[in-house]
């Protein structure tokens, strides 16, 4: 009898029987599996997992690249811990498959870039942990399978000098973000505005010098520390920044705070004080000062023109230039705008001739300068041979017409520019035969740190 009741346990027990890999402990409590494999010198994930398994835990080991086959199948997994590996490599869609994961640990490992494919099919993912690796590129849509999910972001102990900042401001889920011990040196404004579940942003030793005004920081109180903070309230922490202490950061010294452990690195009379020891009315912004600016220039028609405008304020200010008919200029096929305050007109034409007015400007005000340039008429420069002009992120080369027509081409008969070195130049322009006389030819160049055209 006692037989036969142990053939009936035998029989009533699960079909579904769970593979354990070797040395790993596996908890079968239904309706959930759970598989540990922590220090046991795995170099991969074990192929005999069983794809019903909802944790799994492989932290402390030696594996070095994740596929798609270690995790194919996995629908039930929730949570998969990684860390303190050796990964650097995480071939693409490896997690295609673990659409129902929640969590997914990948701290101290040495992944250092992150592309659209690494962590595609995440739709449901709510923590991400990315801490103590080796990241210096994120690309933008990376996330882009959990933006509205994720709560928790961290990313710090990174080689991060910059993030994908768009992707960054649709996370709307956001509870915790960690940018903390990188190397970021610039925060967009306005960035963190519709992350209204923010409740812990950390920025602690970067390379920041200021930290924009945010909606979101004027909306609800800022905090230093999270004990003693209402639930409704943003953790702020920025400490270890090289900031600099002028007018653009009085809205943070407005805010109300607990702690003094931020401190200004420049100017030079605020260097090494304590953020919240400063008074408002110290946090002070001087107004552009144009320098130096390039005097009345006479050039010919044809010819390059490089217009100079220095300028100095705190903080640095940005230089525009207007043409002598009123219009803001930008960089286009004739014109280039640079930020040391330089516009290059490529070729001048009787048209350019007027007042070019140069403006500097910064938080506290703004300085203008008017250079005056003068273009004469030249009997040998024939506007024809021009393009037309139109706008444009940068000046473009001319390429020869590859078409086979006969005849030269609009663009042969312009001056090119190729193989461009630091040290030498490929020039090349068509023979002027139909100009009677010409037994030379003369190239000008000159410095960026030129005020006037020098001929060399």
């Amino acid at each position: 009898m006692e037989r036969l009741l142990l053939v009936l346990a035998l029989f009533s027990m699960p079909s579904h029987a769970m593979l354990c890999p070797k040395r790993c402990t596996c908890q079968n409590l239904l309706p959930s599996y759970t598989v540990l494999c922590a220090k046991t010198g795995l170099l991969f994930v074990p192929p005999n997992i069983d794809r019903q398994t909802a944790e799994l835990r492989l932290m402390d080991n030696f594996i070095t690249t994740l596929r798609h086959r270690d995790f194919a199948n996995m629908s039930s997994l929730i949570h998969l811990t990684l860390s303190r590996n050796t990964i650097s490599q995480i071939q693409p869609y490896a997690f295609a498959d673990l659409q129902d994961l929640h969590a997914l640990h990948l701290d101290a490992n040495r992944l250092t870039a992150l592309d659209d494919t690494h962590l595609q099919g995440l739709v449901n993912l709510r923590h991400l942990i990315l801490a103590n690796n080796q990241l210096h590129s994120i690309s933008d849509g990376a996330f882009q399978d959990f933006l509205e999910t994720l709560e928790d972001l961290d990313l710090s102990y990174n080689n991060l000098v910059d993030l994908p900042w768009d992707t960054v401001s649709m996370l709307s889920s956001v509870n915790t973000l960690s940018l903390d011990h990188n190397l970021i040196d610039f925060v967009p404004e306005g960035i963190f505005s519709n992350l209204h579940k923010l409740a812990r942003l950390d920025m602690t030793s970067n390379k920041l010098k200021k930290i924009p005004p945010d909606p979101l920081f004027l909306r609800i109180p800022v905090y230093a520390k999270t004990k003693g903070s209402p639930l409704t309230a943003l953790v702020l922490s920025f400490g270890g920044n090289p900031l600099h202490c002028n007018c653009e950061l009085v809205w943070l010294r407005r805010l109300t705070r607990e702690d003094d452990l931020e401190t200004c690195a420049s100017p030079r009379e605020l260097a090494g004080k304590y953020f919240w020891t400063i008074r408002e009315e110290e946090f002070v912004c001087e107004p552009p000062m144009i320098t130096r600016h390039t005097s009345k220039m006479f050039v010919m028609e044809g010819q390059e023109v490089s217009l100079r405008c220095r300028s100095v304020g705190d903080p640095e200010p940005t230089v525009h230039w207007v043409s002598p008919d009123g219009k803001l200029i930008g960089n286009t096929t004739r014109t280039v705008c640079y930020e040391n305050g330089s516009l290059d007109i490529l070729t001048a034409t009787v048209k350019d001739s007027g007042v070019f007015t140069c403006i500097a400007s910064n938080a506290a005000g703004e300085a203008t300068a008017p250079v005056e340039l003068v273009v004469n008429p030249s009997p040998h420069y024939d506007p024809k041979l021009e393009p037309e002009p139109g706008p444009s992120d940068m000046p473009t080369s001319i390429k020869s017409n590859s078409s086979g027509s006969g005849g030269q081409s609009r663009a042969d008969q312009r001056v090119s520019v190729s193989e461009i070195t630091s040290s030498s130049v490929m020039i090349r322009w068509p023979p002027q035969s139909h100009i009677p006389g010409v037994r030379m030819y003369q190239i000008q160049y000159n410095s960026s740190t030129d005020d006037i055209l020098i001929y060399r």
